[in-house]
């Protein structure tokens, strides 16, 4: 249970103290030049000066800054009371840090917060603080000089720790960020999060007497029987085949949900990636003989109901209702999955028992995925805010290591507990190891086998480890809260099924905009789209791949491709 006691957000005001007027700010508390309400003026002052040039030094007063923030409220999981102002982590970092955020806007919703961001940058008034989810966003706001250099408060208020995280990237993550030898923003850090997963109801499989899958063969036996013998009690024809997004692959890099990079990569294609083809020439995935491969087998897919038929008016809700209410029973997705949206579905119906299987991308049994972009989001402070050192902070309180099982942090805990979205945070983002994920799986095995003690986990590991004991606990493990299940079969069942010898990263060798991709590749993007779409549908024979590809290169992918390698050399 969260403490009855609400926090108390004491407000910057600074008084007139022996006759001489200390000058605040209504975005923050500036430090006091003379001598506050004691006396003890070099006590203030040296309070304020470790406060903005350590990691972890507390204000002596609170300060209050103006934020961006994106939030995910449609399925936020807070609990009832508590507010993206308001919650477990401002609530800590009010205890920490003495810092407390004014949100200037709370957007749910990328298209909505992409909107805001771009109303905030023309009328040329930033909150104090601000996410960014874009690259091209970012160079903006650097050539317009609305954002601070953040180099110095990285030096000194960024901890140790978060500094071997982003070392653990190489220079790329950090290079992305650094304009003319200047830090400009905070990255987010993406994870390696693996090849995605076959996920799949057991319990039909069972029904029908399936085996376990692991080539796309398999998939394709299952997802026919799935549709043709209605093993969910819809009625004849009314059982969803895969379900998949319009978008069929990512472009950010790495498995998402819904979509078929692991279909494409048993033929060796890698759309949206810029990998080497093979002759060794850096080439685009999406325009590769091997891309047409897998779109032969899609379209053969969907002509036999084996994927979703409405596939391309589906949203993110529409998926997730499929799901849920038990209409399909199979689709792609990353080790996060039972998080969501199959937690849902075990609520929903406590007899579905999902399970996730990896998917062979050769003969020689290993599969494949294409290399993540390290990061895709940005914290910015505006121009001229007199505390650029706080994002610095408040990610060292939030993502340095914060032993489990203390009672400050039990709040936090229990956040991860119930799987609260990660929103809450007030800055919008994860930074973590890039081999976060097998460093946690490895902490909780070997914790659970009695290898190491539970007081040495950290307080995401922590948190998960608790969950995980009660669902081994649980006597029958169909009973075991949802939120146990989906804690133990993330980070120890599809973890494990990621993590041997047989999964290969093909690298990724650009991620960033060449000259020529400023103008014309959200125009070659929508072009790659509709030939793919229309191939898989069959409103275009499968012929039409050659001429999407001649058309490609001639509206300025070959000049984008020149470009990249240039780059890239």
């Amino acid at each position: 249970m969260r403490p009855k006691n609400k926090r108390k957000l004491r407000v910057a005001v600074l008084a007139v103290v022996m006759g001489v007027s200390l000058v605040a700010s209504s975005c923050g508390v500036k430090m006091p030049t003379v001598a506050d309400r004691s006396g003890n003026e070099t006590e203030t002052k040296a309070s304020w000066e470790n406060a903005k040039n350590t990691p972890f030094g507390k204000y002596p007063e609170t300060v209050v800054y103006t934020l961006g923030k994106m939030t995910e409220a449609s399925n936020s999981h807070m609990p009832s009371g508590d507010s993206y102002e308001d919650n477990a982590y401002t609530r800590f970092l009010l205890r920490k840090l003495n810092v407390q955020n004014k949100d200037a806007f709370e957007i749910d919703g990328n298209d909505d917060y992409k909107e805001k961001v771009a109303i905030s940058i023309a009328s040329k008034n930033l909150p104090d603080v601000m996410l960014v989810d874009n690259e091209q966003t970012l160079r903006q706001l650097v050539d317009q000089d609305l954002i601070e250099d953040l180099s110095k408060v990285y030096q000194q208020c960024a901890s140790d720790r978060i500094k071997r995280i982003y070392a653990s990237y190489g220079t790329k993550i950090l290079d992305k960020v650094t304009f003319n030898g200047k830090l400009m923003a905070l990255p987010e850090t993406n994870i390696d999060n693996g090849p995605s997963l076959f996920w799949v109801r057991k319990d039909w499989m069972d029904k029908l007497d399936l085996k376990a899958p692991s080539t796309v063969e398999d998939v394709q036996k299952i997802l026919k029987a799935f549709v043709e013998k209605d093993p969910g009690g819809n009625g004849k024809g009314k059982n969803v085949g895969l379900v998949i997004r319009p978008e069929l692959t990512g472009d950010c890099g790495y498995s998402q949900e819904y979509q078929t990079d692991i279909i494409f990569a048993s033929y060796g294609a890698y759309p949206q990636q810029w990998i080497r083809d093979k002759n060794g020439n850096i080439g685009y995935g999406s325009i590769q003989p091997e891309a047409k491969k897998a779109l032969k087998t899609l379209r053969e897919m969907y002509k036999n109901k084996q994927l979703d038929q409405d596939f391309l008016v589906r949203n993110s809700n529409n998926l997730v209702d499929l799901i849920v209410s038990g209409k399909c029973g199979a689709f792609f997705g990353p080790w996060w999955a039972p998080n969501n949206p199959l937690m849902e579905s075990m609520k929903k119906n406590t007899s579905a028992r999902w399970v996730p299987y990896l998917i062979q991308t050769d003969k020689k049994g290993n599969t494949s995925f294409a290399a993540q972009n390290p990061t895709g989001k940005y914290v910015v402070v505006r121009k001229g805010y007199e505390h650029p050192e706080i994002i610095m902070k408040i990610t060292s309180v939030l993502f340095d290591k914060m032993c489990y099982g203390e009672p400050e942090t039990e709040e936090l805990e229990n956040y991860y507990k119930w799987n609260v979205d990660p929103t809450a945070r007030p800055l919008s983002i994860n930074v973590d190891y890039k081999n976060a994920l097998d460093i946690c799986y490895r902490d909780l095995v070997d914790v659970i086998g009695g290898g190491k003690n539970p007081s040495n986990l950290d307080l995401l590991e922590g948190s998960y480890y608790c969950a995980c004991k009660q669902f081994i606990q649980n006597v029958n493990r169909q009973n075991a809260k949802p939120e146990d299940w989906a804690a133990y079969t993330s980070r120890i069942t599809a973890c494990r099924a990621i993590s041997g010898d047989n999964v290969k990263e093909i690298p990724s060798l650009f991620y960033g905009e060449t000259k020529t991709m400023k103008s014309n590749w959200w125009k070659l993007q929508e072009k790659e789209r509709a030939a793919y779409l229309s191939i898989v549908t069959g409103d275009k024979p499968l012929s039409y791949f050659d001429t999407f590809v001649k058309e490609w290169k001639k509206e300025g992918g070959e000049q984008i491709t020149r470009e990249v390698v240039k780059d890239h050399s």
